[in-house]
């Protein structure tokens, strides 16, 4: 009896790691997707660091904007920035670009990279989130 129990019990952890295991697996390719994505669009002034350009650009790491409200993180990329903010006690006011003209899917991939990477491992964004949000903007 307990030999049987030792591996129902060795079963169910091997099916619960292979599903942990394969859900890791189906993310990596939307972080490698926003890692690029991120370096093409962001990293220009966000730096690859995400750690911003001192008293200019704001820092993404360990930020609120990052790991808080995903609808206010989706919001800035589709709308952009034009006015202050205080990030980690500093205020900056460097108007930042709409990235409207990205589809759901690539802004999902980037703010899922950004959440995770500076984010200290802040859940990623689904494209249905970002669709979400840019049915709310105003027309």
């Amino acid at each position: 009896m307990k030999k049987e129990l030792i591996q129902i019990c060795l079963l169910v952890w091997s099916l619960v790691l292979g599903i942990e295991v394969s859900s890791q697996r189906d993310k990596e390719p939307t972080y490698k997707r926003g890692a690029a994505l991120y370096q093409q669009h962001c990293a220009s002034c966000h730096q690859s660091d995400g750690k911003g350009v001192t008293r200019l650009i704001p820092p993404l790491v360990g930020t609120d904007y990052v790991s808080g409200d995903k609808g206010r993180l989706i919001r800035i990329l589709l709308q952009g920035l034009n006015e202050p903010i205080v990030v980690q006690e500093e205020e900056y006011y460097s108007p930042m670009a709409s990235f409207q003209h990205l589809n759901d899917i690539q802004l999902a991939d980037i703010l899922s990279f950004v959440r995770t990477r500076f984010g200290s491992g802040a859940s990623f964004v689904t494209p249905k989130e970002v669709q979400q949000q840019r049915k709310k903007l105003p027309k």
